[in-house]
C-alpha cells in the first residue's frame, strides 16, 4: 500500500489557501455567527469553514485516487451533507428537516455498495450476515455520527481536533487491514483538518459551521464502514465506537438528560464534557486540549485492541471504559444525565450555539 503523500499535501495546502476567501464569502452570504448573551465569542464569526474542507478533500481525492464505487458513494453523500449544512449555516432549518436531509445523504451511499454487510460476535465469535437489515443499520450509524460531531462542536478547534485524531486512527487501522481506499480517505481528511485548525484553534477566526461538523461526522462514519468493519475479527464492530467514543457518548448523555428534563433532543444545554471542564476551572484551550488527550487515549486503545487476542482486548475495553466513566462521573457528566432541572430562561443561557 502506497502512502498518498501527494493527496495529503494537496489537501492541506488547499485548505490553507481556500479558508481566507471562504471567510469573506461567508460574510457576504450572511453565514455569520453574531455574538449575544448566549455565545462565547465577542465578535461576529464566519461559520462556513466546512466549505473549504470539502473542496480540498474532494479535489485531492479526485486528482490523486482511482475512482471506486465506495469512493464515489462517499463523495456523493459528502456533497449532499455539505449542501445541507451550507443551507443551514446561511438560512437555518428546523431540526426535523435537517434530520431528513441527513437520512437522504446516508441513504445515497447504499446504491454504491457502501453499507454494513455483517457484524461480528465479540463473545462467541463468528459472523452474522445482515442482508437487508444492513441498510437501516448503515443509515442509523451515519446519521448518529454526523450528529455526534455536530453536537460536540462547542469550543474552538474541538470538533476539528477530535475528527483529526479519529481520522489518523482510522488510517492506521485501515493500513493494518490493507484497506487502501479507507486509508487514503482518512489521511486526506486528516491533513485537511490540520490545515483548517490553523484558522479554527482558539482564538478561532472561522467556525466549522454545520457544513463542516456534519461533513466530518459523515466522512468518518462512512470511512469506518469502508474499512474498519470489513474485518471478520471478533471486535471489528467495536473499533469505530472506541475511536469516536467522546462524541458518541457525550451525545448519548445529552439525549438522556434532555429527555429526562422534557427538552427537545436538539435543544442546547451546558452539561457537555467540555462545559464541565470549563466549570472545573480549565481555560478554553485547556478544556480543548484535555478532550484531545482523552481522544488520544481512546485512539491508542483502538489500535492496541486490533493487535490483541479477543480476551485481552475485552479486558482492555473494560479498563478503559471504567476509567473514563469514573472521570465523567467526577466531572458531573453522568449525574447531569439523571438529574431533573428547571427549564432555563433565555437570559440564563450562555453556551455556544454550535450544537
Amino acid at each position: 500500500m502506497v502512502i498518498p503523500f501527494v493527496a495529503m499535501a494537496l489537501s492541506c495546502i488547499l485548505v490553507l489557501i481556500l479558508t481566507p476567501p471562504v471567510m469573506k464569502l461567508a460574510r457576504r452570504w450572511g453565514a455569520v455567527d453574531k455574538p449575544n448573551q448566549r455565545k462565547v465569542h465577542a465578535t461576529p464569526m464566519p461559520r462556513l469553514g466546512g466549505l473549504a474542507i470539502y473542496i480540498a478533500f474532494v479535489v485531492s481525492l479526485l486528482v490523486t485516487q482511482p475512482m471506486t464505487m465506495p469512493l464515489a458513494g462517499l463523495l456523493v453523500g459528502a456533497t449532499l451533507i455539505v449542501l445541507l449544512g451550507i443551507w443551514d449555516d446561511i438560512r437555518g432549518m428546523p431540526a426535523v428537516v435537517k434530520l431528513l436531509g441527513q437520512t437522504v445523504a446516508a441513504a445515497s451511499l447504499i446504491p454504491f455498495g457502501l453499507y454494513v454487510e455483517f457484524i461480528t460476535n465479540p463473545v462467541a465469535g463468528g459472523v452474522l450476515w445482515l442482508g437487508l437489515w444492513g441498510i437501516p443499520l448503515t443509515i442509523f450509524w451515519l446519521v448518529a455520527v454526523t450528529n455526534a460531531l455536530n453536537l460536540v462542536d462547542g469550543l474552538d478547534g474541538l470538533a476539528g481536533g477530535t475528527a483529526l485524531i479519529a481520522a489518523l486512527t482510522m488510517a492506521m487501522i485501515a493500513f493494518f487491514e490493507a484497506q487502501a481506499t479507507a486509508f487514503a480517505v482518512a489521511l486526506v481528511l486528516a491533513t485537511a483538518l490540520l490545515g483548517f485548525l490553523r484558522y479554527n484553534f482558539h482564538p478561532a477566526r472561522i467556525f466549522l459551521g454545520d457544513a463542516g461538523s456534519m461533513l466530518l461526522g459523515f466522512v468518518l462514519a462512512a470511512t469506518a464502514i469502508m474499512g474498519l468493519t470489513k474485518s471478520a475479527t471478533a471486535l471489528s464492530i467495536i473499533i469505530p465506537i472506541v475511536i469516536l467514543g467522546i462524541p458518541l457518548f457525550d451525545t448519548a448523555f445529552a439525549i438522556l438528560r434532555r429527555c429526562r428534563n422534557g427538552r427537545r433532543i436538539f435543544e442546547p444545554d451546558k452539561d457537555h464534557l467540555h462545559h464541565r471542564l470549563l466549570t472545573a476551572g480549565l481555560s478554553h484551550r485547556g478544556a480543548v486540549l484535555t478532550v484531545y488527550g482523552i481522544n488520544l487515549v481512546l485512539a491508542a486503545s483502538a489500535v492496541v485492541i486490533t493487535r490483541l487476542s479477543t480476551d485481552q482486548a475485552v479486558l482492555l475495553l473494560f479498563i478503559v471504559a471504567a476509567v473514563l466513566l469514573t472521570v465523567a462521573n467526577k466531572l458531573g457528566v453522568i449525574g447531569a444525565a439523571w438529574s431533573r432541572r428547571l427549564p432555563e430562561t433565555a437570559d440564563s443561557k450562555s453556551e455556544s450555539p454550535r450544537f
